[in-house]
């Protein structure tokens, strides 16, 4: 593994009851850089996301962030090390408004709790924060309409704002563009390419063309392996992507 790795996994394996869904995982995520992963359905790829931020604990192998072994820990005390991550279905608070949600990630409001959401003065450092990262999703003219009747496109960008809300040193995104027409897909990808300068970023994707336009380094998972890894010009001469679907979509 590569010193400069801000998180690292290694051989690691997951299993449900007797089927191995991960089976010697080893990557390795830069700072700085936008990592992806591709595979086909069922590969496990969402498992693996799953497994490095906590939602399940490995059987076997090793999570190291910043050079600490963060393995099977909970995935509140993970993210409180700098760790966040979206959802492939959208994961909102539907009856708050879009600058609420954002706000109850905020670390200082976080803690306090739920109750205090409607006490929160406009001058507050924590509201500044909040007014900062919808601008930075390009939310900011509608801080205050309800996540429910925003588009499938802006609930998508108002997710990544919660998990920018926790002021993290990586994230990880599930699969971002899922659902998106064309336009909401660009748009997202602006918005990647703004984020890429100021986070360590690792996205599962299903649309190639958005992925290889984007990241610096793409790891293939198949049948629960990593079977491919590299740059997307190196991934496009790989004789196994070239002879698969995932070779025609990229």
């Amino acid at each position: 593994m590569s010193e400069t790795a801000l998180f690292e996994v290694r051989h690691l394996h997951k299993r449900f009851g007797a089927r191995v869904v991960l089976e010697d995982i080893t990557l390795s995520f830069p700072a700085g850089q936008l990592t992806g992963i591709m595979g086909p359905n069922g590969a496990g790829k969402t498992t693996c996301f799953n497994v490095l931020t906590g939602r399940y604990k490995p059987n076997r192998g090793q999570i190291l962030f910043n050079g600490e072994d963060i393995t099977g820990l909970p995935p509140r005390i993970i993210a409180r090390k700098g760790v966040s991550r979206s959802f492939q279905i959208i994961n909102l608070f539907d009856e708050y408004s879009a600058i609420e949600n954002v706000l109850l990630a905020v670390p200082e409001v976080r803690e306090k709790g739920f109750h205090i959401i409607h006490n929160i003065g406009k001058g507050s450092s924590a509201m500044k924060k909040a007014e900062a990262i919808l601008e930075r999703v390009g939310l900011k003219k509608k801080a205050l309409e309800q996540s429910n009747s925003l588009s499938y496109g802006d609930r998508r960008s108002l997710e990544i704002a919660v998990a920018l809300a926790t002021e993290p040193q990586i994230l990880f995104l599930d699969e971002p563009t899922s659902g998106m027409g064309t336009e909401a897909t660009a748009r997202l990808a602006e918005l990647v390419k703004e984020l890429k300068r100021f986070y360590t970023l690792v996205i599962i994707e299903h649309d190639m063309q958005f992925l290889f336009g984007l990241a610096d380094k793409i790891s293939v998972i198949h049948w629960g392996q990593v079977i491919a890894e590299g740059t997307p010009d190196e991934l496009r001469t790989n004789k196994w992507v070239q002879a698969s679907n995932l070779g025609k979509l990229a």
